[in-house]
């Protein structure tokens, strides 16, 4: 009687585009087996959650840059606004664009959206006291389809398209990922003006944005801040605070936040550089 062969799969991994696990085939009862390593190449972009809403966060009050509105000034060509809705107008993960800003910008930015060619942004809304309340607003501007939220710094105009789809198809798999880069400096914990402690720098990450959650579990996230009264700075902390994972992606360093009149210098000459 013929035996047909039965195989298992011993090795699995994933890579940004192609698929590779090894197979072994083998006969019962004969003792010789055959190993077959295949390799599939896949569009990453096909197997993850394409149906992301960014709440893209600005603002505050510029109270470092003089009152300057760091959003509205020119980089390249361009506002620093519109260089960063430009990145992710140009993701196919992303379905939306939500603006939370102050209400005398919103005019300015609905043009440099219509001059820059921003055909995703859905609305811009007005934000809050604080950044937490301005992302709800932003979170009640976004289809109810949406799977996944991706809040962004608005003075972050540098952010790369592709480190977006990553931090995005890394959320897809651990429901949370950020992006960030090792720290290179010596950090110490400094208490009364003494330094109490100097945590192991593999272990520091400096964090950016953006950061993406699911939609689910970010919302879970808002309840319990509002539940207990909790109003956090960073977005991460949110899904922290509920005990969920988030995945730290790495990205680089030329991902700056503008934050003072220096800022801008050094984001024109990495504009210019194309780093």
């Amino acid at each position: 009687m013929y035996r047909f062969p039965e195989f298992f799969v011993c090795d699995f991994s994933l890579s940004d585009k192609k698929v590779k696990f090894t197979v072994i085939f083998f006969t019962p009862g004969l003792t010789f087996f055959h190993i077959y390593n295949i390799i599939i190449h896949i569009n990453i972009r096909e197997v993850i959650f394409i149906n992301t809403s960014v709440i893209i966060v600005c603002a505050g009050n510029s109270s470092r840059m003089g009152g300057i509105n760091k959003i509205l000034m020119p980089l390249g060509n361009r506002l620093v606004i519109g260089v960063t809705m430009s990145a992710f107008q140009k993701c196919e993960s992303v379905s939306e664009i939500i603006v939370v800003a102050r209400e005398n910008d919103i005019p300015v930015i609905r043009q440099e959206a219509e001059n820059t060619g921003i055909s995703k942004l859905k609305t811009c809304t007005v934000g809050g006291e604080t950044r937490q309340q301005s992302v709800m607003n932003g979170i009640r501007c976004i289809s109810p389809d949406s799977e996944l939220i991706a809040i962004h710094d608005g003075a972050r105009p540098l952010i790369k398209p592709e480190h977006i789809e990553k931090t995005i198809r890394d959320a897809s798999v651990f429901g949370g990922a950020t992006l960030g880069v090792p720290v290179k400096d010596t950090i110490k914990t400094v208490e009364d003006g003494l330094i109490t402690d100097t945590p192991p720098r593999k272990f520091l990450y400096i964090t950016q944005t953006p950061q993406v959650f699911k939609r689910n579990l970010y919302f879970e996230g808002i309840n319990f801040a509002i539940e207990h009264g909790l109003d956090f700075t960073d977005d991460c902390q949110l899904v922290e605070a509920i005990g969920g994972k988030i995945y730290m992606t790495t990205g680089d360093y030329s991902n700056i936040k503008i934050t003072t009149p220096e800022d801008i210098k050094i984001a024109e000459v990495l504009l210019e550089r194309g780093d």
